[in-house]
């Protein structure tokens, strides 16, 4: 099996890079232009303000970044014009706790709703309740 390419990660002074080039190396997109597209609608804020491609980034920057529903709120650790394997990609940024545990609880929700799962509008009244209750005790029986 051939070598890992060398991914030239930059952390020691304070480089700086272009937002597409840096969503693109850092694997969000899988080319470029996908990453300038979203940059251009919207989809990603750098420091809660919207950005533009040539935006340049460097460690420390805040980014949301909108990717097929799923919102990602990652601060830069490193930059790189050079995209390689997922597990170097996934040195250059630090997601946070908070928006990895949304992320997972939109997905149950994704998840639940495709099997036909709705969450009720309003709390169930008293005969919906005992209609609940006596469904629960068919297994009791």
């Amino acid at each position: 099996m051939a070598p890992h390419p060398i991914i030239h990660v930059h952390m020691t002074e304070s480089p700086a890079i272009r937002l597409d080039i840096w969503l693109w190396a850092a694997r969000f997109y899988k080319t470029r232009a996908l990453a300038k597209q979203a940059v251009e609608t919207g989809k990603v804020d750098v420091g809660g303000q919207r950005a533009k491609p040539a935006r340049m980034v460097k460690a420390g920057d805040a980014l949301k970044v909108v990717r097929s529903g799923e919102t990602f709120e990652v601060e830069v650790l490193g930059v790189s014009d050079t995209r390689g394997p997922a597990a170097a990609a996934q040195t250059l940024y630090r997601e946070s706790e908070e928006s990895r545990a949304r992320r997972e609880h939109e997905r149950e929700l994704r998840r639940a709703e495709a099997t036909g799962y709705r969450a009720p509008l309003t709390k169930p009244d008293k005969r919906a309740r005992r209609l609940i209750q006596a469904l629960g005790d068919i297994d009791a029986t």
